[in-house]
This record gives C-alpha cells, structure tokens and sequence, in this order.
C-alpha cells in the first residue's frame, strides 16, 4: 500500500460519505441517525476547512479513510482545544492508515498551537479506545447514558492526548487556512 494523506476537499465528500454511512446505519460510533446528503457532507468539509485540517488517505486514487479537528467548544476560551475523529473504510481496519491519518492531523495541529486533541468515542467500543490508547491519548471521562441508538442506551468515553506544555499565556491559535498559506500549500 502506498498511503498518501492530502487535505480533504469537498468534492471528496461521494467517496467520504461511502464510507461514513455505514458507521450511520449500522452502529453507535457515530449518534447520527439518518445518512447526510453528498452536498450535507460536502458543507461540512467546508466548514471545518475555515478553521481546522480535515485529512484524507488514498492509496492509488482511492480514499481508505478521513480525520479531521472540529472545535471542541464553540467559546473563544476553548480555541486552544479540539475535538478529533477519524473514520477508515471497514476493509481497511488495522492497516496503520488510521494511525497515518491522525500522526499528520497531530503534526498539523501542533503547528497550529492546539493544547490538546480530545476523542469522544461511543461505549462500549473497545477497538476506537484502544485504538487512542495506542496513540498515546489517556481516558479522562465516561458519561453514562448520553445517547438512544439502535434500541438501547450508549455511554461515551473522553480520551485526551496533551500536545503542549500550555505556557501561559498560549502561543496564539493558527487556524489552518493560515497555516497552509504559511506553508505554500
């Protein structure tokens, strides 16, 4: 596999989407009921691109999964914070290309200046928290009962992986499209 991570650009959002249904209709990984629109989900690359790296990883053209950062909160104190997801397609599982996907959303990030990465992952999902506990993020939360899916109760699990010292005050935030026009990118 020749796996290269490129950002996400909306008109991924067919084959994106191909491989986030599934996690709709068939799981509680995501608390979505209902499978988005192509131009639904176009709109969200979108929308996280003002701000945050949304990723992809191809192999030949073909797009085996995404991760992206969101805002973890929407007030200004909490800029320093994201939230961080990352989908893979079901034939692709334990193929590093997850661990690809977040190491370059990491790099980017602590460019950025983010504090921390925070995972919100649906419980019981033993392979996403290991999957973060090998990626070196630590459980710091469990909320019982947060969501209704599938015909019963799903609890959630915060993970978080500190990626800087915090130095008070903070290095100021970059947001992406900052940084990539920085870079040349």
């Amino acid at each position: 596999m020749s796996l290269k991570i490129r950002p996400a650009r909306p008109e991924d959002a067919p084959e994106l989407l191909a491989i986030y249904a599934p996690y709709v209709t068939d799981t509680t990984v995501t608390f979505e009921y209902e499978v988005p629109t192509v131009e639904e989900f176009a709109g969200r690359i979108r929308r996280v691109l003002t701000h945050y790296p949304y990723l992809v990883a191809e192999d030949n053209g073909v797009i085996l999964g995404y991760a992206y950062a969101s805002a973890f909160r929407e007030r200004i104190a909490y800029i320093w914070c994201c939230e961080v997801s990352v989908y893979v397609r079901r034939d692709h599982h334990r193929q590093g290309v997850g661990r690809a996907l977040y190491t370059e959303l990491e790099r980017i990030l602590r460019e950025m200046n983010i504090a921390s990465m925070d995972a919100c992952i649906s419980y019981p999902n033993k392979n996403s928290i290991k999957f973060h506990s090998d990626m070196d993020f630590e459980r710091v939360a469990r909320f019982t009962k947060c969501a209704f899916k599938h015909g019963r109760w799903v609890d959630i699990v915060w993970m978080q992986k500190i990626l800087a010292d915090s130095p008070d005050p903070p290095r100021p935030f970059i947001p992406y499209p900052e940084l990539t026009a920085r870079r040349g990118v």
